[in-house]
C-alpha cells in the first residue's frame, strides 16, 4: 500500500540507470549513497538516485525490476506511488513515462502480479505544481491509476493551501492519501483527515500522542500505511518516542493496533531502507505483535486496497 517506485532502485539497477545516461558507477557507491542517519539525509540520497530517471525508458527499465522484487516475495497486488511531482519539476513527460512503465509491468500480470497506481506530489513544491500532478493523472485517464497523494516535508505549506488540490483529485474519481505524522505531529494527520477528507494515511505514527485522534482514525476505518524500518533509518522513530537511540523493538505498531487503528504494513523505499515486506513482518512480531495480529494486519492491506468490491473480495476469499 505504500511503496514508492522511485525508492525501489537497487544498487545493481542504480548502475545501469546511471550507465545508460554516461555516468560510471559502482554498486559500493550506490550502498554508501543508501546510508544515512535521519530524513533530511535520505532526502538527498533520493533526490542522487532518481536523478538518473530521465527518459521512458529508464522507468520500464526500474518497473520491471520492481515487479521481480515483489514476485520474490509472493507479492499478487500492489499501489505503487509515483513521484509525478519531481517528473514535472524536471520537465519530463509524466504520460511518456507512465505509458512506459504500463508496457513494462503489466505482462508480470500473466506470473500473479497485479500493479495499480498512485500519483503523487510534492508538498514543499507547493499547491500549484500538486494540481498539475492531478491534471497529469486525468489525462493519462487510465484505470491503473487509482489514487493522489502527496509527500514530501510535511512540515511545509499549511494543509489546508492544498484543498482544492484535493477536491479536484476527487472530481476526478482519485482516491485521497497524504503522507502524515511522519517526523510531524499528530495535528497533521487530523488536518489531512478533516480537512482533505483523505482515506489512508502515509506513516502516521505520532497519532500515539493523541488518543482522541486514535478513536476517529479507528472509528472511521481511516488506516495508517506503517514502514517501521523506513521510521528507524529517516529518524522519525527516535522523534515520535523522543528518543534518537529508539530500536525498532519500541516501534508503536502495538499500541496503534491495540486501540483499534487499521494498520497496513508497507515498505516505503525498500531498496533505499534494505527492507523487504517479509522483513516488515517480521520486525512487526519482534514489536510484541501476536500471530493473529499479524494475520490481522495481512488481511488489512487487501480490505483497504483501492479494488472494486468483487476483486477485494476474491483476494480476501483466498487468505487464510
Amino acid at each position: 500500500m505504500h511503496l514508492h517506485l522511485e525508492g525501489s532502485i537497487r544498487p545493481g539497477v542504480a548502475c545501469a540507470l546511471a550507465a545508460r545516461h554516461g555516468v560510471a558507477l559502482t554498486e559500493d557507491e550506490v550502498r554508501r549513497r543508501y546510508d544515512y542517519n535521519n530524513f533530511t539525509e535520505f532526502i538527498e540520497a533520493f533526490k542522487w538516485v532518481t536523478s538518473f530517471l530521465r527518459e521512458p525508458g529508464d522507468f520500464a527499465l526500474l518497473g520491471a525490476d520492481v515487479c521481480e522484487q515483489l514476485l520474490q516475495q509472493n507479492v499478487v497486488y500492489a499501489e505503487v506511488t509515483l513521484s509525478v511531482g519531481i517528473m514535472l519539476l524536471r520537465k519530463q513527460d509524466p504520460q511518456a513515462n507512465f505509458e512506459a512503465l504500463l508496457a513494462a509491468t503489466e505482462p508480470f500480470e500473466k506470473r500473479g502480479l497485479r500493479l495499480n497506481w498512485v500519483f503523487d506530489a510534492v508538498r514543499q513544491f507547493g499547491p500549484e505544481l500538486a494540481l498539475e500532478v492531478v491534471e497529469a493523472a486525468r489525462r493519462c485517464a487510465s484505470p491503473r491509476i487509482v489514487a493522489f497523494g502527496i509527500g514530501g516535508d510535511e512540515l511545509q505549506v499549511h494543509t489546508r493551501e492544498f484543498t482544492h488540490v484535493y477536491a479536484r483529485a476527487k472530481s476526478c474519481g482519485l482516491h485521497l492519501l497524504m503522507h502524515a505524522g511522519e517526523v510531524g505531529g499528530p495535528e497533521k494527520i487530523r488536518e489531512a483527515v478533516e480537512i482533505l477528507g483523505v482515506e489512508r494515511i502515509g506513516h502516521g505514527i505520532a497519532a500515539i500522542h493523541d488518543p482522541a485522534l486514535m478513536e476517529l482514525l479507528a472509528k472511521r476505518r481511516i488506516p495508517l500505511e506503517v514502514c517501521p524500518t523506513s521510521n528507524l533509518r529517516t529518524g522519525a522513530l527516535g522523534v515520535q518516542l523522543r528518543n534518537p537511540e529508539a530500536v525498532l523493538e519500541q516501534h508503536p505498531l502495538p499500541q496503534l493496533v491495540r486501540r483499534g487503528v487499521s494498520v497496513v504494513i508497507s515498505t516505503d523505499d525498500p531498496a533505499m531502507f534494505h527492507a523487504t515486506l517479509l522483513g516488515e513482518y517480521e520486525v512487526a512480531a519482534k514489536t510484541g505483535l501476536t500471530e493473529a495480529e499479524l494475520v490481522a494486519l495481512h488481511r488489512a492491506g487487501f480490505e483497504h486496497a483501492f479494488l472494486p468490491q468483487d476483486e477485494r473480495c476474491s483476494y480476501l476469499a483466498k487468505l487464510p
